[in-house]
């Protein structure tokens, strides 16, 4: 099916970095699908020009922007419940999606004020924990959707769950790997809990996109090296197209396929494929995100 036949109406989604890049080009083909999008970003005032962007390009679009720091687990909760309320505001009782688009790039080791390095922060636990709080919401649509954006890079990466905070050496481009690995791991695993519900989880390999996500790092030498590598990227129109697919195909809820590109499937790596580090990472990252496994559905609530 053409992506472009797909129909929204009557759905809600949420898009995670969604004032710029696939982000924002997922929450308009989301919005020109019907459904009601909430994006949320970390500028106020870009979250408004984002709004105002969708509305320009999807006449009567209905959109909300949220704001929020991804990179601080106190914030990831607080935007579950203002979702929450949106929702109500809007009449619905359930999620139908949430894209899980949020990423960065980070030349050093920087840490958030929670302890956490910053790639590690926004690029996994912050999608792990969202989705983590907005199951019940999930659980509640005809078919709930989480779609991760990950990345081809994720063919090249290893780690070990033990040390998931603490690795033995960092660089940039290990960072982004090693993340991207976890966004297939996590959706792999997730797909598992979740057999009995409704919920079915996608990770995204959108190619090399022209974006800016490695033009916000503070490293002119990044800045540089992305700037040049990205001219020869597609628009993230494309990629976004799958972003589309994923959460609105029906006939996708008994794919066993998780790894998309381009609306195809796609064998993720051997790494991607390893049951049990999957269930090694969620554990890690439960633990880092203090949740209690054991009292997984208080904590959902």
């Amino acid at each position: 099916m053409e992506s472009s036949s797909l129909s929204m109406q009557g759905k809600s989604a949420v898009v995670t970095g969604a004032t710029s890049g696939i982000g924002l080009a997922s929450a308009v083909a989301l919005a020109r699908a019907g459904a009601l999008v909430i994006g949320v970003g970390r500028s106020p005032q870009r979250c408004a020009q984002a709004a105002a962007h969708i509305q320009h390009n999807v006449p009567g679009a209905r959109v909300r922007y949220l704001v929020a720091e991804l990179s601080l687990q106190r914030e990831v909760r607080r935007l579950a419940e203002e979702i929450r309320c949106v929702l109500d505001e809007e009449g619905f009782t359930h999620l139908d999606a949430l894209v899980n688009n949020a990423g960065i790039v980070s030349t050093h080791l920087e840490r958030t004020e929670e302890g956490i390095y910053l790639a590690l922060a926004v690029n996994h636990l912050a999608g792990f924990l969202l989705t983590h709080r907005l199951l019940p919401l999930l659980r509640a649509a005809p078919f709930g959707r989480v779609v991760t954006v990950s990345s081809a890079s994720h063919y090249r990466a290893i780690f070990n769950p033990k040390r998931l905070n603490e690795p033995i050496f960092y660089n940039v481009v290990w960072s982004y790997k090693i993340t991207k690995l976890m966004n297939v791991l996590f959706t792999y695993e997730l797909n598992r809990r979740e057999s009995g519900s409704a919920v079915r989880a996608f990770a995204v390999d959108p190619g090399l996109i022209n974006t800016k996500i490695g033009m916000k790092d503070r490293n002119w030498m990044v800045r540089l090296a992305w700037n040049v590598r990205r001219r020869g990227g597609r628009p993230p129109e494309v990629p976004a197209q799958t972003v589309l697919y994923l959460c609105a195909e029906e006939a996708l809820q008994t794919s066993t396929e998780y790894y998309w590109r381009d609306l195809s499937p796609k064998t993720p790596s051997r790494a991607a494929r390893r049951p049990g580090l999957a269930r090694d990472l969620w554990q890690a990252s439960a633990e880092l995100c203090g949740l209690d496994e054991n009292n997984a559905k208080k904590e959902q609530g």
